[in-house]
């Protein structure tokens, strides 16, 4: 029997692998061995994290097409998990001391298993070379995902977060299959090689593209597509928030980037103008919404909205130095997102406090905490030499390269619009009173100050290391 098609799931079978241990541990463990279940959890995944760097070329098999061409296995499709995996690590790295607090009363194990269930599905999304398996894959990430969202049940707007959730997740499935079904009746294939060959401009590919584009357009939050965001963000519990916004949307981006330019190269002119607008549109809407914002969680919400904008001006040329390009950007807005989710769950941890005005002279009780919140602010930004920078400068110089010189305009015009209102949480830490009933001191765990210590780290670093974004672009 021919083993190769399962080799090429390695990093799949390691994902299960880890996700089974758990389980049978939160299972069978004893309750005095559960105090090293976040140990265990964190140790098992960062091998396996640290597994996925190690190159193809090393690996007892070629790269290539799986059960019949349904899974691809690449070096892009392997590096693309690794960003999702690196991101999850630091999630379950922050979410321990939340999991272990009063306000709660689940077993901690629950949690690390649903979120590598979720990781599961955004494998197979990643990977998938037929619309039938990512329409899996999709289905596999979001209902765990709903159970997370929910996961605080002794809070009503956790339950709330959790049903508009599911019922936004259900919405945007069926509308991408009713888009699928189109492409199928055009092409009579579910394959993306063989479809990409026989699709044309006929109305029933513009129809099932257009249903298709809408229906992931809810799982990354484009506008108009993004009235969920901000109260699933602000009900969720911090971790399950950081998850969404970052490992979630990332493998959506990643899913629709493929499919944009294995399947719907040949008709790019219909996709080109839709995401021009959709880009448009989605930057403005949530800058300007993110100014209004008082809670914290929301005011990200919005953040991410337009984060998502300005990632979809990497994919609207379909040019490899684009795609390179908005690989990189999700791999910076993950690590500077998670920074900023990080101290957010320490303060609330502490305090029990999301609103902005928490942090009115953070800084004078929390400088480190502080310091790493304005560097992955500064980040997301845009602020030179910071990683956010170079993120930008790579999706702006691609989308020049093609002639978009509207579309960058617009876009560096509003990123000064998105510096004044990340100023807002940079000026409440460091210029603004603190409150009678102040934070305070915060002592946050070990896993969450090796976190933040990574995610500061990289969005110095990675900036300066030209090497990551040539990599990507010679995939």
């Amino acid at each position: 029997m021919d083993f190769t098609n399962f080799l090429m799931m390695h990093q799949e079978a390691g994902l299960i692998s880890v996700f089974l241990i758990l389980l049978l541990y939160d299972v069978f463990g004893s309750e005095k061995s559960k105090k090293y279940f976040r140990l265990t959890a964190c140790v098992l995944f960062g091998i396996h994290t640290f597994a996925g760097f190690i190159p193809l070329d090393y690996l007892p098999f070629e790269a290539g097409a799986a059960f019949g061409g349904m899974y691809i296995c690449s070096d892009m499709t392997v590096l693309m998990k690794n960003i999702l995996n690196v991101g999850t690590l630091l999630v379950l790295m922050q979410s321990g001391q939340w999991l272990r607090s009063n306000e709660i009363k689940v077993r901690e194990g629950e949690f690390y298993t649903i979120v590598l269930s979720t990781l599961v599905g955004m494998y197979m999304m990643v990977s998938a070379a037929n619309f039938m398996l990512l329409y899996i894959g999709i289905e596999a990430a979001s209902l765990p995902l709903a159970c997370l969202v929910a996961y605080n049940k002794y809070k009503e707007k956790s339950a709330e977060a959790g049903a508009k959730f599911i019922l936004i997740s259900a919405l945007s499935s069926g509308i991408m299959l009713f888009g699928i079904s189109f492409l199928y009746g055009v092409a009579g294939t579910m394959y993306f090689t063989d479809m990409a060959e026989v699709l044309t401009y006929s109305p029933m590919t513009v129809m099932g593209l257009v249903f298709f584009f809408a229906g992931l357009g809810f799982k990354i939050s484009l506008v108009p597509f993004h009235l969920w965001t901000a109260d699933v963000y602000e009900g969720a519990p911090t971790g399950v928030t950081a998850y969404l916004s970052a490992i979630s949307k990332g493998a959506a981006c990643f899913a629709l980037l493929f499919a944009l330019y294995h399947v719907f190269e040949n008709v790019s002119i219909v996709w080109h103008h839709i995401i021009w607008v959709i880009s448009v549109i989605t930057i403005i809407i949530g800058n300007l919404f993110a100014i209004r914002q008082k809670d914290i969680k929301r005011f990200f919400a919005f953040s991410s909205i337009s984060q998502a904008g300005y990632i979809m001006i990497g994919v609207i040329n379909g040019t490899p130095e684009g795609m390179a390009a908005t690989v990189y950007y999700v791999l910076v807005y993950l690590l500077a997102n998670l920074a900023v989710f990080g101290v957010i769950t320490a303060v609330e941890n502490k305090s029990g406090r999301t609103d902005i005005a928490a942090y009115n002279g953070f800084y004078k009780s929390n400088p480190i905490l502080a310091f790493v919140m304005m560097l992955a602010v500064f980040s997301l930004a845009g602020i030179p030499p910071l990683a956010g920078f170079f993120s930008k400068f790579f999706i702006f110089a691609a989308a020049a390269a093609e002639g978009e010189y509207v579309l960058v305009f617009i876009a560096l015009v509003n990123t000064v619009v998105a510096l004044y209102y990340y100023l807002l949480i940079i000026k409440a830490m460091f210029i603004n009173q603190e409150e009678e009933q102040a934070v305070g001191l915060i002592k946050t765990d070990t896993y969450n100050k090796l976190s933040l210590l990574f995610c500061s780290a990289a969005v110095i670093v990675i900036g300066f290391i030209s090497l990551i974004y040539e990599y990507i672009l010679k995939i």
